[in-house]
């Protein structure tokens, strides 16, 4: 395809991923109004961003699956309906039981459009293109975590009230149909015999809600302690319907995750640096606009405009680095340069407290944003570079599934390390004034009711309290840092497809030498193949050496 071609193509998908993220980032600003006048507490608060990202972390997996099986085109589209659908119903939500079932339908959809989006993009293109792409996905992930903050507050602080975040992506996910059906030209696979591991699905989607449930009560008094007898019924639970998913996926014959993938070196430490990035991203995101806003006192609007820094560095890292990726064809160096800029902003951001210079403050959350555009869409860059365009739908959706994991236990473990340094705070600050409470940290957010002297107590713990969730970020960042370091550095591929050989799913043919040497020599042997089709000539041994 030409450049124009591709462009064209991009288009309905690019609009699809816009309204999908748009509609997260506008939550993240409206959830403290949101979660006050539906009267929830704190981990009510947590897990409207977890529910979310739990159903996307799990049915991304599944919708990778079926694009390497099914019409990408279709299930696209119905990744769109899916999440209108849930938007709808969040809209109209009446209590936070409701809101949390429409934010699980929100997710399977934007599962469908992350997973979907990126093995499209890696079926048309070549690796060695790709980056410049990749970049253009970037800025529309950087415009739309930019312009939904600002945009959620403002409707939050219109008479549309809060409702309005989620009606809003309704026109705009019609309209991403509409492109998508005009500019998107894919052939149609017809393939026999399909079969979908449902069973591995199930047992990961269990286990992982399992674990997620653990991490977000634990620590609370009104709950269970982080080292009881409850923790380790649900982490002993979490863990065994694990390791069966591991073994009902090496016996299956069509796995959700195969195994042969996320198990090749390249994939399994992407996975590790995903994680973190996905920590950083959602987990910095959801409560950088809680500390703006609970902690600071600023309105949702002030709260939106206050998070450009971090979108800033991603959009400036993420165009940046995709063109220089394309222009000179090396990504290491991007990425682990990625890995330390997180360990620095969120290092950074683990000193801030209720008083911290806003300045400052912009000045750590650019760099988060920067680390994060650097390494986001590198690492799935990487990852479908030693793959097959077959097997490119399941390589990009693993590396998205942990991303989107990594962002939903962030979020949970945050958020409960959060609530239970809030409550030690106020508790503190309480005791002084001579007021006694047994409030956790679980306690109602909608401060407006409170007296000015407690209702500024509350909002100082709420920002000496952030500084420590952005230090266990910071562990995240080191250990993703390592794993970028320990990447392999493949040169990127001038081709759409890659040789057999080189396909993790049949990497016996290759286990018998060197592993780096016989992949040097194969993907040597493809591009002479395409030099020799473009020339006439016959590549063989003498031309290769």
């Amino acid at each position: 395809m030409t450049h124009r071609q591709v462009l064209e193509a991009m288009t309905g998908l690019l609009a699809a991923l816009f309204t999908a993220l748009l509609s997260t980032t506008i939550v993240a600003t409206a959830l403290p109004t949101i979660i006050g006048d539906l009267e929830g507490s704190q981990t009510a608060y947590a897990w409207v961003i977890t529910t979310a990202l739990l159903a996307n972390a799990a049915s991304t997996p599944i919708w990778g699956k079926f694009a390497d099986l099914f019409n990408k085109k279709l299930l696209v589209q119905s990744a769109i309906v899916i999440f209108v659908i849930g938007s709808v119903i969040a809209g109209v939500a009446g209590n936070v039981p409701m809101l949390l079932a429409a934010r699980v339908v929100q997710g399977i959809g934007m599962g469908g459009l992350t997973a979907l989006v990126v093995a499209i993009i890696g079926s048309i293109v070549s690796p060695r293109e790709r980056g410049r792409y990749s970049g253009y996905m970037g800025a529309v992930m950087a415009v739309s975590m930019s312009g939904g903050p600002i945009l959620g507050g403002v409707i939050v602080d219109s008479p549309l009230g809060w409702r309005w975040c989620f009606f809003v992506c309704v026109p705009l996910a019609v309209i991403a149909l509409v492109l998508l059906q005009r500019t998107l030209r894919l052939p149609t696979e017809r393939k026999d015999g399909v079969s979908i591991d449902w069973l591995g699905a199930a047992l990961m989607t269990a286990g992982v809600s399992v674990l997620l449930i653990w991490v977000s009560f634990a620590g609370k008094a009104d709950y269970y302690e982080w080292f009881s007898r409850e923790s380790a019924l649900y982490v002993g639970v979490g863990v065994l319907l694990l390791l069966a998913t591991v073994l009902v996926e090496s016996r299956a014959e069509s796995p959700i995750i195969p195994l042969s993938i996320v198990t090749e070196r390249t994939t399994g430490l992407a996975i590790l640096a995903s994680i973190a990035v996905g920590i950083g991203m959602f987990g910095a995101t959801t409560f950088l606009g809680q500390y703006f806003q609970t902690a600071r006192g600023y309105s949702p609007t002030v709260a939106g405009v206050l998070t450009i820094p971090m979108v800033a560095g991603m959009l400036v890292a993420s165009t940046g680095s995709g063109q220089l990726i394309t222009r000179f064809g090396k990504w290491k160096a991007f990425v682990v340069t990625g890995g330390a800029l997180l360990v620095v902003g969120f290092g950074l951001l683990s000193t801030i407290d209720h008083a911290t210079n806003l300045w400052l403050v912009g000045t750590y959350i650019a760099i988060v944003g920067l680390g994060v555009g650097m390494m986001m869409q590198n690492l799935v860059l990487a990852v479908q570079n030693t793959v097959s365009v077959h097997n490119i739908g399941a390589a990009s959706s693993s590396v998205a599934f942990f991303r989107t994991f990594g962002g939903a236990v962030g979020v949970s473990v945050l958020g409960s390390v959060l609530a239970t340094r809030v409550s030690e705070l106020s508790t503190e600050g309480f005791a002084k004034i001579g007021v006694t409470t047994s409030s956790s940290g679980g306690s109602n957010l909608n401060l407006h009711g409170l007296p000015a002297p407690v209702a500024t107590i509350v909002r100082a713990s709420y920002g000496d309290a952030t500084g420590r969730i952005f230090l266990i970020a910071t562990g995240a960042a080191v250990v993703a840092l390592l794993a970028t370091v320990w990447l392999p550095n493949r040169p990127l591929r001038s081709t759409i497809d890659i040789d057999p050989a080189l396909d993790p799913t049949a990497k016996e043919s290759a286990s018998q030498g060197n592993p780096s040497d016989a992949d040097g020599l194969a993907a040597l042997d493809t591009e002479l193949a395409v030099l020799a089709a473009s020339d006439g000539t016959k590549p063989g041994p003498g031309r290769r050496s």
